[in-house]
């Protein structure tokens, strides 16, 4: 019989969260969202709708400074406001945008362009 192992000397095997340069270079579609907020849960659920599960960045007060200084260095401008959406590496921007595209019918192709919708 095999012994159980105790839970407090139990590793988790995953490895640590990516940064977030590698997080948009790597991910099809990430989004850097603010926990709590509305505006970030109503993008989430609408890329949810669409059959999207993308990567989700959480950004609360303990690392807010480190990762607006990382999206500054990709965009090469100021850090956007949350939530703030990359399609395949690049910004394509916040909830304004994605509901304008949502409405327009662009953002399925760019999902799709994104190779984040299969169909």
């Amino acid at each position: 019989m095999q012994q159980a192992i105790p839970y407090r000397n139990w590793a988790p095997t995953s490895s640590p969260p990516a940064s977030v340069r590698e997080q948009v270079a790597e991910k099809p579609v990430v989004v850097f969202a603010r926990r709590g907020c509305c505006m970030c849960h109503v993008v989430k659920l609408l890329l949810h709708g669409h059959g999207v599960y993308p990567s989700i960045f959480h950004v609360d007060d303990h690392n807010e400074a480190e990762v607006n200084e990382e999206l500054s260095k990709i965009i090469g401008a100021a850090a956007p406001q949350l939530p703030a959406v990359f399609l395949a590496g690049e910004l394509f921007g916040g909830i304004e945008k994605i509901m304008g595209a949502h409405i327009s019918g662009e953002l399925v192709p760019r999902l799709r362009e994104a190779r984040a919708l299969w169909l």
